[in-house]
């Protein structure tokens, strides 16, 4: 194919150019770089591929309306706030509890659900769908795990651009080529730092508050370039909210 008519499928199916796309990702990746790492601004312009600073700073400010370093004094004061005002009650030495973990290479299958993290219902559709497709291939047991993958950060993604896959692990192949929008891949195997969320789903945003503001402040574990993981330890169904269980899975090096 021609790259023209590439970029002609790859707009229809992603909204945006393979230009626009690589600019907006580039980005991303520098506001996080910016957010979670104590990188030289000018590093992290050769590292996301721009030649020089000042086209760097040029494309950020033109995204993000502040320069990189604004930006970066803007996510330092935010955590400090959000610290501040999580621990305003915290008694003298206790910290955020985890584990850190080496999780085996693992094939899921899963399907992605693409828009804004607060849209709950439009998750749970995705859920649904995921679980419906599986039962119907015989896929699911009474030892089935069921986990997401969160691949953007919303604070940095625009909403229409944030993903998040449902997903099941599988025991072991799939013998068949899934259909549609149902994809499988593979995960390699990765460290993490493993925390415990007691609560509703929608309350874990309480529990990544907690991580991100006060546990990579007080730890040296830098982040791993992957995305974040969630396992599900009960049924929705016939578990209480507050007695829900998710294992957060951050990827550290």
């Amino acid at each position: 194919m021609t790259y023209r008519n590439i970029n002609r499928i790859f707009q229809a199916l992603h909204h945006e150019t393979i230009g626009k796309y690589i600019k907006r990702r580039r980005l991303e990746k520098a506001c996080e770089y910016l957010k979670y790492s104590k990188n030289n601004i000018s590093d992290i312009a050769v590292d996301i591929g721009f030649s020089d600073i000042a086209a760097f700073s040029k494309a950020f400010k033109s995204k993000y309306n502040c320069s990189p370093s604004a930006f970066r004094k803007s996510s330092e004061s935010m955590q400090k706030m959000t610290k501040n005002s999580l621990f305003v009650n915290k008694k003298e030495g206790q910290q955020i509890q985890f584990e850190i973990e080496e999780l085996p290479e693992f094939e899921m299958l899963y399907l992605q659900y693409r828009g804004s993290y607060e849209n709950i219902d439009a998750i749970k559709q995705t859920w649904e769908q995921l679980g419906q497709y599986a039962y119907e291939k015989k896929l699911l047991n009474k030892n089935t795990i069921f986990m997401a993958e969160i691949l953007d950060d919303n604070k940095i993604s625009d909403s229409v651009n944030c993903r998040y896959n449902t997903a099941i692990i599988l025991e072991k192949p799939l013998s068949f080529s899934p259909d549609g929008l149902f994809k499988t891949k593979t995960n390699s195997k990765q460290k993490y730092a493993k925390f415990l969320h007691k609560g509703s789903h929608e309350s874990c945003a309480d529990t990544y508050h907690n991580i991100y503001a006060n546990w990579m402040s007080e730890v040296n574990w830098e982040l791993e370039d992957k995305a974040v993981l969630e396992f599900y330890l009960n049924d929705e169904s016939n578990t209480p909210s507050a007695e829900l269980l998710t294992e957060i899975y951050i990827p550290v090096m």
